[in-house]
């Protein structure tokens, strides 16, 4: 028999899969309208994935059965939420469609996994795990942001060049937009994701007894940390702006994204729970 969590998760995935299709037929017809709707069907799945994840915490003792299907859900409910925040506050409508089928991919990975499979063992739950967790999922997600507010910058930044904006360079969000939503990516994934990372090393500290354990994951962790940093300080220090920033955020993203994947299915390490 199905469940009540199982009905509300499908319908979650639904409405993300039907927005993705919205938001990609809204750049492709080059109708803003579309977008719109698309916009408020994404939130509608927001709401149904919300409950999912607040059922499935009820539901649990602490992270006992918090599966893999939720965790990948909550990377998939933070984007839309932290995207469906920014986007009702500056109208760039069309930036779903570089976000929404991020949103849609997780949801699909998640469908995939069992969400009797426990998220962390028993052993390693706590409160600082949870924080961890919790602000190292936020940190990135705010990264997948940047990353789109980036490649939608170099197309638009490609079309005025060109002096052929046409009707798609016109719904097309402005750079100053995007511009502003790039750095503000930036500007608060890389805190978040320091803390998270923070909060991780004092686990390992008092848990472990050691500060730096030498796992790919918390390699490839540090190596997003790192690169990140340099960004933003490139940004704020520098001056690093526009095309350059853009492209930069987006290069980064698509490599990271890369040893992500090859790190989770080729290498042995202490995260495999996820």
């Amino acid at each position: 028999m199905i469940s009540v969590g199982m009905i509300i998760f499908v319908l979650a995935l639904v409405c993300c899969a039907f927005a993705t299709a919205g938001y990609l037929l809204s750049l492709s017809v080059k109708k803003i309208g579309l977008a719109k709707v698309s916009t408020w069907i994404l939130a509608i799945g927001f709401l149904f994935l919300s409950l999912n994840l607040l059922g499935a915490a009820i539901q649990s003792a602490g992270w006992d059965n918090f599966g893999s299907r939720h965790f990948l859900s909550i990377y998939a409910w933070a984007i839309a939420g932290i995207y469906l925040g920014l986007q009702f506050k500056t109208k760039t409508r069309l930036l779903g469609a570089f976000i929404a089928p991020f949103i849609l991919l997780f949801l699909i990975a998640a469908a995939g996994q069992g969400a009797d499979k426990n998220l962390v063992p028993p052993q390693w739950q706590g409160w600082l795990t949870t924080s961890h967790l919790v602000l190292a999922i936020a940190g990135e997600s705010l990264f997948v942001l940047a990353s789109a507010a980036g490649a939608m910058f170099m197309i638009q930044n490609s079309l005025l060049k060109h002096k052929k904006p046409g009707k798609l360079g016109r719904l097309l969000p402005s750079l100053s937009d995007l511009d502003r939503i790039n750095h503000l990516g930036l500007l608060w994934g890389f805190p978040l994701l320091t803390l998270g990372m923070i909060g991780g090393a004092a686990y390992a500290a008092f848990v472990w007894g050691n500060l730096w354990a030498y796992d790919s994951k918390v390699i490839w962790s540090l190596a997003v940390w790192v690169i990140y940093g340099f960004l933003l300080h490139q940004r704020l220090a520098i001056g690093w702006k526009g095309i350059r920033m853009a492209s930069w955020s987006c290069a980064v993203f698509a490599l990271f994204l890369l040893s992500a994947l090859v790190i989770r299915f080729c290498f042995s390490t202490v995260h495999n729970f996820i």
